[in-house]
């Protein structure tokens, strides 16, 4: 398929991030002991935005942090010679937490399992669960999200982007044609 075609409106990506937010409460059964953790970058927007969603349902505390996973992946020395490394912000401990990664695409699995190598060096979580906005399929390795804002199958060589305003002109899903 050449091209682009649009999968999800900035309305239909609020309304999964209601939802994605909502399950998280419903399955933790509140705040207690819970922490969202973003994977940078498009991970980040989307675990500022179901803090907010969240916070604004319970009354509690719920620690928001950031992790770069750049240099647990094993394959960064082929993305890069000179990767870019962004800020890990895990104010908390993660010791004994429920623990929710947020990220915007699972494709391969590896960018989770990284995520996990790198959460284990902050201490021993009791759970991790995985929040996506988008399950674009084609696992290399055996990870499946908790909470999904929307599945979508591409055919090889096509690229889901997720743009969102923190960091682009809109909020928007779009898969990429060869």
């Amino acid at each position: 398929m050449n091209g682009t075609r649009s999968i999800m409106t900035a309305r239909d990506i609020d309304r999964s991030l209601d939802r994605i937010s909502m399950e998280l409460l419903e399955r933790n059964h509140g705040l207690e002991q819970l922490a969202i953790i973003g994977i940078h970058t498009g991970g980040v927007f989307l675990a500022r935005r179901i803090h907010e969603k969240i916070t604004a349902m319970e009354e509690g505390d719920l620690p928001l942090g950031s992790l770069d996973i750049t240099l647990y992946r094993d394959d960064w020395s082929l993305i890069s010679q000179n990767p870019i490394v962004r800020k890990t912000d895990i104010g908390f401990l993660v010791d004994n937490r429920r623990v929710i990664l947020v990220d915007d695409v699972i494709f391969t699995g590896r960018t989770i399992r990284a995520a996990m190598d790198a959460i284990m060096d902050y201490g021993r979580p009791d759970t991790i669960q995985l929040a996506v906005l988008v399950d674009r399929g084609g696992r290399e390795l055996p990870i499946q999200p908790d909470y999904v804002g929307m599945e979508v199958r591409v055919e090889p060589g096509e690229r889901v982007d997720v743009l969102l305003r923190e960091k682009a002109d809109r909020d928007e899903v779009v898969v990429h044609g060869v």
